[in-house]
């Protein structure tokens, strides 16, 4: 009997108390409600489902009597510098090609945008990944951390010799969007709200979440798992790839796509639909070897065509802008003063942080290697993302120990050599100086300097080792080993 007085009695405490429960589930809905109303600028939410959104009279951007004078190419770059390089290599072969000015895109934070896996067939389609980096862009902009691409590398030469046109993207969006971006980069990192919303509907627009817009935008839906351009090889126009979802990947992941080669020309060019618009819109146009074929553009010759050929033989090797290759000369002439190794050791990011042991193995049999010479001490740059204090028990720290056999130098951050590098590449402004509209055309008077620019240490290091005499130790499977490669097979320091 007390037992049953106790349950009743509980059961009657937990009537009690559910509505309380019920008002405070409802008052932290309306909190939150309240803060992504107020707090959440609109340019930075995600895009909505395109079923939910309205259909949209012709934009202002499209009208004859306001649309932009010439034709444009725009693509969304993602992943780390070394992929975001590539891709614009890519895009101004394309952009060529078709005989349209180039948006050059900034620097995106790395893997701030990701495009999936296109051997696995799980990618973003191209809606989302264009709006992801439309989004990521505004970031940098509303963070005073906006770099252009064409900051970082050098590609004067392409602009008085190949007739390639080139565009900013802030000056794009400013005549594109119709918005002042003179105030967007402020220090309280709200956007006004007026512009954050002209943001994200323009952002929308431009990323084809609205469809392709006649004689205005072609947003293309064509990826990695669709579609693999070609040019010139009029005998694979149209026909399967080589590579295709195996079935067991088609029972398992339920998919159904089937990629087809296409000439970029004749489905993008003159005569086709694309032809006509104002701007052409790509997705990634990251590309890698895959099972004997590409994963997305397969355009490594032009033999019929003399003036793409000689572009893709120069866009093979795009260098730094001079005030970064003078920083790594300076580093490795006024600092390490001779002869030295530079050990390039990725160890922390994806694949690579479960294989020291084999990361480690080519720098080990090299420094063997040059210790059979007599030099004492070697000289050896490291380039890690291992942090110093983090080298105890590594192979890294074993030989740090042993200054009579070597001696080890590394670029910090907040060294000055890079925080000067950063100052002059900026105060250079060669993104801006692009092409045939002047940023005060687009209404940008100001230059804003970017309050953090730690990449510029990347790009920096890239250099010294570019430099290094006594060799260069990369870690398998890297882009950047490869771009440091591709720097000492040019001659980056000789010159």
């Amino acid at each position: 009997m007390e037992t049953e007085t106790f349950n009743r009695h509980n059961k009657s405490r937990k009537k009690q108390r559910s509505p309380l429960l019920i008002f405070l589930f409802l008052f932290t809905l309306i909190l939150l409600f309240y803060y992504f109303k107020n707090f959440i600028s609109p340019s930075l939410l995600p895009l909505p489902q395109k079923s939910k959104m309205p259909i949209i009279p012709r934009p202002s951007q499209c009208n004859p009597t306001n649309r932009l004078q010439g034709k444009f190419l725009w693509y969304a770059p993602h992943s780390g510098f070394s992929n975001q390089l590539a891709e614009f290599k890519n895009a101004i072969l394309m952009a060529k090609i078709l005989n349209r000015s180039l948006i050059v895109p900034p620097i995106l934070d790395h893997h701030a945008v990701a495009l999936g896996s296109c051997p696995k067939f799980r990618v973003l389609n191209p809606i989302e990944l264009r709006y992801a980096v439309w989004n990521h862009s505004v970031h940098l902009l509303r963070d005073c951390r906006y770099v252009s691409m064409a900051d970082i590398v050098d590609i004067s030469p392409l602009v008085s010799y190949s007739t390639v046109r080139f565009v900013d993207f802030q000056v794009f969006v400013s005549l594109w969007c119709g918005v002042n971006l003179d105030d967007i980069c402020s220090k309280d990192q709200n956007i006004p709200s007026p512009l954050s919303e002209r943001l994200r509907e323009c952002g929308s627009l431009l990323s084809g979440y609205y469809g392709s817009i006649s004689d205005c935008l072609t947003a293309l839906e064509d990826d990695c798992r669709t579609t693999v351009w070609t040019y010139q090889k009029d005998v694979e126009d149209g026909a399967l790839d080589s590579f295709q979802p195996d079935d067991q990947l088609k029972t398992k992941k339920k998919i159904s796509f089937i990629r087809r080669r296409k000439d970029v020309y004749k489905a993008l060019g003159p005569g086709s639909a694309a032809e006509s618009a104002t701007i052409l819109a790509f997705g990634s146009l990251f590309t890698s070897p895959y099972k004997g074929s590409e994963s997305h553009i397969d355009i490594h010759e032009a033999p019929n065509d003399p003036v793409i050929q000689t572009l893709i033989e120069k866009i093979e090797f795009l260098p730094f802008v001079p005030e970064i290759i003078n920083a790594g000369k300076k580093f490795a002439l006024q600092t390490i003063k001779g002869p030295f190794l530079c050990a390039q050791l990725r160890l922390l990011d994806g694949q690579f942080k479960n294989h020291h042991k084999s990361t480690f193995l080519g720098l080990k049999q090299k420094l063997e290697s040059l210790k059979q010479t007599g030099q004492k001490p070697i000289h050896v740059f490291v380039m890690t993302d291992l942090p110093v204090a983090n080298w105890t028990g590594s192979y890294l720290g074993s030989i740090a120990k042993d200054s009579d056999a070597f001696k080890l130098f590394v670029i910090r951050e907040e060294d000055d050599l890079v925080q000067e590098t950063a100052k002059e590449v900026m105060a250079a402004g060669h993104g801006l100086k692009l092409g045939s509209i002047l940023p005060s055309s687009a209404g940008i008077n100001k230059r804003h300097h970017p309050r953090s620019f730690s990449d510029v240490l990347l790009y920096i290091e890239e250099t010294v080792c570019s430099c290094a005499s006594l060799g260069f130790v990369g870690t398998a499977g890297s882009t950047i080993a490869k771009s440091i490669e591709l720097m000492r097979k040019h001659g980056i320091c000789s010159g």
